[in-house]
């Protein structure tokens, strides 16, 4: 009897913890089944549940909420240069970071790859969801640590509001997500709220990214050509290779109209190859022709610069087209140089032994530590155009472009002001004794041919009385 009683104690027993571990067994599959296994975060899934219920409950109280898509900016560029476990690690960061910016009432979910969505459930004006933006913009800029690397990631936020920009989930995340593409468009690492008419832009974005990725094949791509002066002597010494799109239905496009898509799709890394190969085999093509040779300087996007084969593409492009490395210039802008400064100093040293001149793109716009220009084997500073516009006319753009111009004599680099389109700024840079010009004074951006002939023709340059 006292055996069937302990035989019975333990049945129970065993029935009981069978029962505790098919509720935990279950409620971990549910948590798998709703959440990122990577961050912990909320997924696509269980976001639709909370925010059509959000919706259900705002609708009944005539209240308001508020969504915000949330896309890292350049992330694809850590995730290439420096691999996918320091990528996913630092996923886990910003994620970490997104979930110390809101209430206990909201919901951060991450939908995939780079991109999150903040669901603030209830909100009392639009002005709430802005501070909100504004709060994981300021947090999500401060350096990340990770495995021995101070990470920088900006996050471009769109933002939709229940009800105006959408009755159901679906709308408002697309609202928001259409304002995250307007806010990428105008500089990146900011926030934009819905509007109607971006549904518009976004079908014409939608258009261009279809057709560029057609472009290449259909050699649709052209270079144009602006010219670099030797301010005391007025002669030729180089040029800017600037990429334009014939597209077939809208005319001739300006990088402006497309190269920030073809950033975001992935696709400026074949473009700017071909670019790269393009303006080798022109440049060779001038010298074979019988012109006096002249360096072609080529734009590098970050996505280029970091990619594992950028240098042996650019060892094989020059052998391929059997240019001289010292006829290749590389423009690089400060952003890039500094994302990874070990990284990229071991990359500039192997192109400076190559033969290949380094420029620093609009500088002065960018890094505020100016010591990467005694690291680095930089052989040429221009001036951005901004501070060029201004300083015939504002005294301390005028102070800036002076100082460059001094600085970068005493570093022994080549000094070039970009954007002259005025007699009045030629003659100051010359007092200044800047090295080299380039804008529409000298030559606007002009196709192969036309640059040979100005190359046998010269330029003629003037002075103001």
């Amino acid at each position: 009897m006292i055996m069937l009683q302990q035989a019975n104690t333990h049945l129970v027993i065993a029935t009981v913890e069978a029962h505790k571990l098919a509720e935990t067994a279950t409620a971990q599959l549910y948590h798998l089944a709703h959440h990122d296994v990577l961050t912990g975060l909320p997924n696509r899934m269980l976001l639709q549940y909370r925010l059509s219920q959000a919706i259900k409950l705002a609708r009944r109280q005539g209240g308001q909420l508020a969504v915000m898509f949330m896309d890292l900016d350049r992330f694809k560029n850590i995730n290439d240069s420096l691999g996918h476990a320091v990528g996913d690690q630092l996923l886990q960061s910003v994620a970490k970071r997104l979930v110390g910016c809101v209430r206990h009432s909201d919901t951060i979910s991450r939908q995939g790859g780079d991109e999150f969505v903040l669901l603030l459930s209830s909100i009392e004006h639009a002005e709430d969801a802005a501070l909100s933006a504004q709060k994981i913009l300021a947090a999500l800029s401060l350096p990340h640590h990770i495995d021995r690397h101070d990470l920088h990631i900006g996050v471009s936020i769109g933002i939709s509001i229940y009800p105006d920009d959408g009755q159901d989930a679906e709308t408002l995340i697309k609202s928001a997500d259409t304002a995250m593409y307007y806010a990428k468009e105008n500089g990146r690492n900011n926030c934009k709220f819905f509007e109607q008419d971006m549904n518009a832009r976004a079908v014409q974005r939608q258009s261009i990214e279809a057709s560029l990725r057609r472009a290449l094949e259909r050699q649709e791509f052209v270079l144009h050509y602006q010219p670099k002066i030797n301010l005391q002597s007025g002669t030729i010494v180089g040029v800017e290779a600037l990429i334009r799109w014939q597209h077939p239905e809208r005319g001739l496009l300006a990088p402006a109209q497309f190269v920030s898509i073809a950033e975001d799709c992935g696709l400026i890394l074949p473009i700017g190859r071909w670019v790269l190969r393009e303006a080798c085999l022109q440049a060779k093509a001038w010298q074979l022709a019988g012109l006096a040779p002249i360096i072609v300087a080529v734009n590098t996007s970050a996505l280029e610069f970091r990619a594992k084969d950028f240098l042996e593409n650019v060892r094989a492009t020059l052998a391929d087209t059997c240019l001289e490395p010292r006829y290749l210039e590389l423009e690089l802008t400060e952003s890039v140089l500094m994302r990874d400064a070990q990284s990229t100093n071991c990359v500039l040293h192997a192109l400076a032994d190559m033969g290949v001149k380094l420029a620093v793109d609009d500088f002065g716009t960018g890094y505020s530590s100016l010591s990467y220009l005694r690291r680095f084997p930089i052989d040429t500073l221009k001036i951005d155009q901004s501070f060029v516009h201004q300083m015939t006319s504002n005294p301390d753009d005028a102070t800036i472009v002076s100082a460059v111009i001094s600085m970068g004599k005493s570093l022994k680099k080549r000094v070039i002001a970009e954007g002259v389109e005025t007699p009045e700024q030629y003659a100051f840079l010359l007092a200044q004794h800047c090295d080299e010009g380039q804008g529409y004074y000298f030559g606007r951006p002009m196709v192969a041919e036309a640059l040979a002939t100005l190359l046998q023709t010269g330029i003629s340059l003037t002075l103001p009385d």
